[in-house]
């Protein structure tokens, strides 16, 4: 990951600690790479195709339920930063979990 920016390190980070399970860090990680590397053809178009993927369908507002008690109502919102890419990285691995059994490839 040598060409790569602080803020995609980061994304690519908080990518493979979501999905960890049981400490098999170098192991989600592999399994990220293997998973956006059949679209691309080199590692710089792997993490240019998650990086897309995050900034494709992070929300830019959520709906906030707020009001007196007795009477609440929803409330459009918008999210910040931080909070946009961690929903668009639980939506990415829950797609993930549904498509291919988790817990088998962790443990090989």
């Amino acid at each position: 990951m040598g060409g790569l920016d602080n803020e995609q390190k980061q994304l690519i980070n908080k990518l493979v600690n979501f999905g960890m399970k049981e400490g098999k860090k170098t192991r989600v990680r592999a399994i990220v790479y293997q998973t956006f590397h059949r679209p691309a053809r080199t590692e710089c178009d792997v993490i240019k195709l998650m990086v897309d993927a995050v900034e494709d369908i992070k929300p830019m507002c959520e709906v906030e339920k707020e009001g007196v008690p007795g009477k609440k109502m929803d409330v459009p919102g918008i999210v910040a930063r931080d909070r946009q890419q961690t929903l668009a990285i639980c939506w990415i691995l829950e797609a993930f979990k549904r498509r291919i059994s988790y817990r088998i490839t962790l443990r090989n």
